[in-house]
């Protein structure tokens, strides 16, 4: 049995397909929530990502750990027997600036980026993964305080889409790639934080989607990315446009998974080997998930283990969260897109019930 290490943010959606898939796992997590528990050997928590390379560090020196994978925030940190995309490509890719710059230069359709003072415009910073700072500003005034929000750090400005939110779950050799299938992004929507990820559905179904796919192919294989990759756009009408590269497994992992009735982990071990699935595999089913915030200040009372069939990244029982707090995530399955999230809606009412006792 091989011994894998899962360091990152938020691991469990990559350590609990590691499980899947035959390994034993150890992980390094912001949260260790009790389903992170469940499927690994043993785990650190950090409070800070710059704590992260100590963690990382401590965790190897006490184990022996086969391989090493990065999710969010942990992307650049250059540790032995990594898999996945080497530090030096994935770098280019945690930059937005860079990654226009990638799509333009390859030829795939990408929304402009306007000069200063062009407005409405999407604002995004050049680092950060999760869309949470995104934001469309329509004047000045509104520039200056989306500025202020983010601290004023290094920015970019892009014409707006309009259109559906998706992205595509590919697996990539370095020279080669094959798209698994296509998801739409569910996003936070409101007043704040409108463009903030809030879960997937698998496979989308949108007209474009497999061209789409084409273009997740072309642009992953160009990239020099490995293993898993996720390439997000905006689907309107009339085309698909590009608009980030993630070099690391997504937050699409259980959809994924669940739809096509894969596992994701042994296919990034096998793309990092250079092999490749010789097709593209087709849905059994659409698979949603949908992460929930705390409706109002809550604290989990109970053990929440009799969920575990329908939400994920299940928090402890004494656990606190402020409104508009990341909760859970809940998920839903279906024959049809309809069935998939009458299910989920089904699942997020029986989590409210459970959470408010």
């Amino acid at each position: 049995m091989k011994n894998v290490l899962v360091a990152g943010y938020t691991t469990r959606h990559v350590a609990a397909s590691a499980a899947r898939a035959g390994y034993e796992v150890y992980a390094i997590d912001h949260f260790c929530d009790e389903d992170l528990l469940w499927c690994t050997k043993d785990h650190l928590a950090f409070d800070e990502i710059d704590e992260l390379p100590f963690a990382i560090s401590d965790m190897l020196n006490e184990y022996d750990i086969d391989y090493v994978v990065t999710t969010s925030g942990a992307e650049l940190l250059d540790v032995k027997n990594r898999l996945g995309t080497p530090v030096s490509i994935a770098k280019q890719f945690m930059d937005k600036g860079k990654t226009q710059e990638f799509f333009e230069r390859i030829g795939v359709p990408v929304p402009r980026r306007l000069e200063k003072g062009t407005y409405p415009a999407m604002m995004k910073t050049l680092s950060g993964a999760g869309g949470w700072r995104n934001a469309v500003v329509h004047s000045a005034a509104e520039r200056k305080d989306w500025e202020e929000f983010v601290d004023h750090v290094p920015c970019m400005a892009q014409e707006p889409i309009l259109g559906q939110p998706a992205s595509v779950s590919c697996l990539g050799t370095g020279h080669s790639a094959v798209a698994l299938c296509a998801n739409e992004q569910i996003l936070r929507g409101g007043d704040e934080c409108a463009f903030a990820f809030s879960g997937s559905l698998t496979p989308c179904r949108h007209p474009l989607a497999n061209r789409m796919m084409d273009l997740a192919e072309k642009i992953v294989a160009k990239s020099g990315c490995v293993g898993s990759v996720g390439v997000d756009f905006v689907l309107t009408n009339d085309e698909a446009y590009a608009i980030e590269i993630n070099p690391r497994f997504q937050g699409t992992v259980e959809t994924v998974e669940s739809a096509l009735g894969i596992n994701l982990f042994s296919l990034h071990v096998d793309a990092c080997k250079g092999i490749l699935p010789e097709k593209r595999p087709e849905p059994k089913c659409f698979a949603v998930r949908k992460i929930l915030a705390a409706p109002d200040d809550l604290t989990i009372k109970n053990e929440m283990a009799s969920l575990k069939d329908k939400i994920t990244d299940i928090p402890h029982p004494g656990t606190s969260f402020e409104k508009g707090e990341v909760v859970f995530s809940v998920t839903g399955f279906g024959r049809t897109r309809e069935d998939a999230f009458a299910a989920l809606d089904k699942n997020i009412k029986s989590a409210l019930i459970q959470i408010k006792q």
